[in-house]
């Protein structure tokens, strides 16, 4: 008889369901959200300064790739999406993040169906969550008793 505790692997968890969301439906997102972010006392600035007055159209291209590969899983985005953050972690606090995603929510639940809002609002806020995580740690924060931002 053998004594050792047995381990087995846990059965995976399912797969979360996808988001029905399309193309049409990340762009109508994407292009209001940043429509609202560059309308923004506290986040247009910042975003100005970062894209420049001529690069919003590459920046919406990119972010509509991002999130086309976030939700369906195309393969678009190529980037890296952390170094542009790091780079104004001293310049970042958890008012910027909560009001990203507050205008993030805002322009999902406008553009599109309750249950694709639902869908992308959850992966926006796990994003700006690991996001606002690895900049505090940039920073070097104690980021060990850091909370997540609150859901919406």
């Amino acid at each position: 008889m053998d004594d050792r505790l047995s381990v087995r692997a846990a059965p995976a968890a399912p797969a979360a369901p996808p988001v029905p969301i399309d193309e049409a439906g990340i762009q109508a997102l994407v292009h209001g959200f940043y429509g609202r972010v560059a309308e923004d006392a506290l986040l247009g600035p910042i975003f100005a300064r970062q894209i420049g007055e001529g690069g919003w159209p590459d920046h919406l291209d990119k972010m509509c790739a991002f999130w086309s590969s976030v939700l369906l899983r195309t393969g678009r985005y190529g980037g890296r999406p952390m170094p542009p953050h790091l780079r104004l972690a001293g310049e970042l606090s958890d008012a910027h993040f909560e009001r990203w995603l507050g205008l993030f929510r805002e322009t999902a639940r406008a553009e599109l169906s309750a249950e694709a809002a639902a869908g992308v609002i959850a992966m926006a806020e796990r994003i700006a969550n690991s996001f606002r995580l690895a900049v505090a740690f940039h920073r070097g924060d104690d980021t060990t008793r850091m909370r997540p931002l609150p859901a919406g």
